[in-house]
């Protein structure tokens, strides 16, 4: 078996930039396939909002069709395509999958992957980007995070290997990831979020003919330590169970205040999980089923709050 990405690609009257988007990385991970579907849609319909195109972009809406197919995060190899890149050609399905998308990224100028919680978290909407040491790529990371328009802007380590945004790090690509919700479902007003943002950056970019919109921006974030971004390890439950949260996404909270509660499965007694950090929550463990060292939630750290 070798693993071929389903691209739809697109040409305006010149061949740069060339801006590559992706969804579906993850297999649970909704609205950035339907938003892809719709933009797909734009193109091949020649509509008025595309009309002045130039360059090139390159749409791969489900990256991990694998995963997909299977209602999962990960394909039946059990690893994360975010934790995979660059991978193997040579290796199981999603090492092939990370090394047919690591060579589509080095291939572009510009580079958006977007995401959302899946099927057990919820994030607020966001655009994120890695803190490059390259003083150009991060001012064109801060500007198309800028331009996509979520309320949250979110600078983090450079450090994380084995992602989308790590090849684009090595190979000096401009790009930026963004997530909106998640929890199993597939929210319109989301899938409207991401085909406007990726409008807009097409006309940051110069490849469209786009009136800006209003700025939504509310807080714009950016944290250089170690992990900063890893989500999956931050605040883990310490015992497998059922989680009932405490709180809720956009609630301010202090560090070591309760973020909710886990309730073993072996029958002792229940276990409060505290924020290791000071700020407001970002990410939200929604499926209830918790295993021991899972993230209940992340908090996007703002030590004046």
């Amino acid at each position: 078996m070798t693993v071929h990405l389903r691209r739809f690609e697109f040409r305006g009257s010149v061949n740069r930039p060339h801006l590559l988007i992706t969804g579906g990385v993850h297999g649970d991970e909704f609205e950035s396939m339907a938003a892809i579907r719709r933009l797909i849609a734009l193109f091949e319909n020649q509509a008025s909002a595309v009309a002045s195109f130039r360059g090139q972009v390159t749409f791969i809406p489900i990256v991990n069709e694998a995963a997909f197919l299977r209602g999962h995060r990960c394909a039946e190899d059990g690893l994360d395509l975010a934790r995979t890149c660059p991978g193997r050609a040579d290796g199981s399905v999603t090492e092939q999958t990370a090394s047919a998308l690591s060579e589509a990224i080095r291939a572009s100028d510009y580079y958006i992957d977007l995401h959302t919680g899946g099927t057990e978290l919820s994030v607020s909407p966001l655009a994120g980007y890695m803190l490059h040491a390259n003083p150009d790529v991060l001012a064109m990371q801060r500007r198309m995070a800028r331009a996509f328009n979520l309320p949250i802007i979110w600078g983090t380590s450079a450090e994380l290997d084995g992602r989308s945004l790590s090849v684009a790090r090595d190979a000096n690509v401009p790009a930026i990831y963004c997530e909106y919700l998640g929890s199993a479902t597939c929210d319109a007003a989301g899938v409207d979020s991401y085909v406007d943002g990726c409008l807009n950056i097409m006309a940051e970019l110069g490849m469209l003919d786009r009136n800006r919109p209003e700025s939504r921006v509310e807080r714009f974030v950016e944290n250089p330590q170690p992990n900063a971004g890893f989500m999956q390890i931050c605040n883990p439950s310490p015992v497998t169970g059922y989680f009932e949260p405490q709180v809720k996404l956009g609630d301010a909270i202090r560090k070591s205040e309760p973020l909710g509660i886990v309730y073993p499965l072996d029958g002792g007694p229940p276990v409060s999980v505290e924020s290791t950090q000071t700020g407001i929550m970002i990410v939200l463990r929604t499926f209830p089923r918790v295993r021991a060292g899972e993230s209940v939630g992340v908090v996007l750290e703002l030590p004046g709050l």
